[in-house]
């Protein structure tokens, strides 16, 4: 699948009458389309969800010396370091603010809007769902982290939204501590009630989904769309 930067976003209709809108976002050096088969369970629980899976520019990437990747913003390391692309960041950012404003145009309800990302777009979906000024419906981190730079603004925002989190206990990418630090921020920083993050490990499992991971999310997600 092509990958080039202007790519239109993949869109998965819902097979019912349209109530909310999901935005799935892929992690680095991947394509939206290969997600199209890992989700297919989750979506078909969901009848009522609109789908939308953007697709990353393709761009140098330092982590990969410099080979032009697939990715939402450079990155120089893993474990992810405190490295921070701003440029990349705020145009990443932008695209999915201006998906959020489309399907917001279009009659949907932000509150109706959930962001979910898998690892590099985890950490987008992150940093665009705690800082938007849209309400949205909730957002959904698998495999992924806060970069540091990006908390100030989280912080004056005062975001107060569901969150869904799952991390394999064997993730030598984004290793387990970094969801742990991140949502031991989102509590003690950002002040999220405890009921509003729901922070879900699994055993063995390495810097990937899993059906159990697929299970659960599914499960989240009907609930706050309820």
């Amino acid at each position: 699948m092509a990958t080039a930067e202007g790519t239109e976003p993949l869109v998965i209709a819902p097979t019912e009458d349209h109530s909310a809108t999901v935005v799935f976002v892929h992690g680095m050096g991947q394509t939206n389309g290969s997600w199209l088969p890992i989700l297919s369970s989750v979506v078909d629980r969901l009848p009522r969800v609109k789908w939308i899976l953007p697709q990353a520019p393709n761009a140098p990437v330092t982590y990969s010396q410099g080979r032009i990747r697939p990715s939402w913003f450079n990155i120089e390391s893993l474990p992810p370091c405190n490295c921070h692309d701003e440029p990349g960041v705020a145009a990443s950012v932008a695209r999915l603010e201006n998906l959020v404003m489309s399907e917001v145009r279009n009659g949907t309800t932000s509150s109706k809007i959930v962001l979910v990302g898998f690892s590099q777009g985890a950490a987008l979906s992150l940093m665009t769902a705690l800082t938007t000024l849209h309400e949205l419906g909730g957002v959904a981190s698998l495999s992924g982290w806060i970069p540091q730079q990006s908390r100030q603004a989280m912080q004056q925002m005062e975001p107060s939204l569901p969150v869904f989190w799952s991390h394999g206990t064997a993730d030598q990418e984004v290793p387990l501590s970094y969801g742990e630090e991140s949502t031991t921020f989102l509590r003690n920083n950002l002040h999220f009630p405890a009921d509003k993050v729901l922070f879900q490990t699994y055993e063995g499992l390495e810097h990937a989904v899993n059906e159990d991971v697929l299970n659960d999310l599914a499960v989240w997600l009907a609930r706050i769309l309820a």
